[in-house]
């Protein structure tokens, strides 16, 4: 069996005293180079790229989504920008411009000073008709508006709930 080692402090002479003992030994500059030191500024940079990156997305997404539809005089505004990508449309049914095609429904949907002809693939909802605001999903192709999709302001379980509140631009309630 070995023996313990005892460590032991060396003696301290008695003519230094605490407020006479030498500094502690700084490290060399040399030292300080060698050894690696946090890089705070990266993280700062790395948190500005992230949170500027979130606001973009951010207003991306709420914009493309607050914008509901495009009016018709807004649409052939900016057709050109717009080109064939879908989006909605609203206006109001021209009188005297609906027909039935095969499989859908042609029609003239008017803004404030422009009309665009629509052609709206799919049976229209029960209360299409003229002179009531529409809203189509779809894109344009040449001259027309093709569309997949129709809505009108209220459904037909609206109006039976609630019937005379539905009031069309000519007067007629529904």
């Amino acid at each position: 069996m070995s023996e313990p080692t005892v460590l032991t402090t060396p003696p301290t002479s008695p003519a230094l005293g605490a407020e006479d003992a030498p500094p502690p030994a700084r490290p060399a500059a040399s030292d300080r180079a060698a050894r690696p030191r946090p890089r705070r500024w990266r993280l700062w940079v790395v948190g500005a790229i992230l949170v500027g990156a979130f606001a973009v997305l951010l207003v991306e997404g709420l914009g493309s989504s607050l914008n509901y539809f495009e009016t018709v005089d807004q649409a052939l505004a900016h057709r050109a920008t717009l080109g064939s990508q879908t989006f909605r449309l609203e206006g109001v049914v021209v009188p005297g411009t609906v027909h039935r095609i095969p499989g859908g429904v042609a029609f003239v949907a008017a803004g404030t000073r422009h009309r665009v002809d629509v052609v709206n693939h799919g049976n229209p909802p029960q209360l299409f008709q003229p002179e009531i605001p529409v809203v189509v999903v779809g894109h344009f192709s040449g001259s027309s508006f093709v569309s997949d999709q129709l809505i009108v302001d209220h459904t037909a379980q609206y109006v039976q709930a609630h019937p005379n509140r539905v009031r069309a631009p000519n007067g007629t309630t529904r």
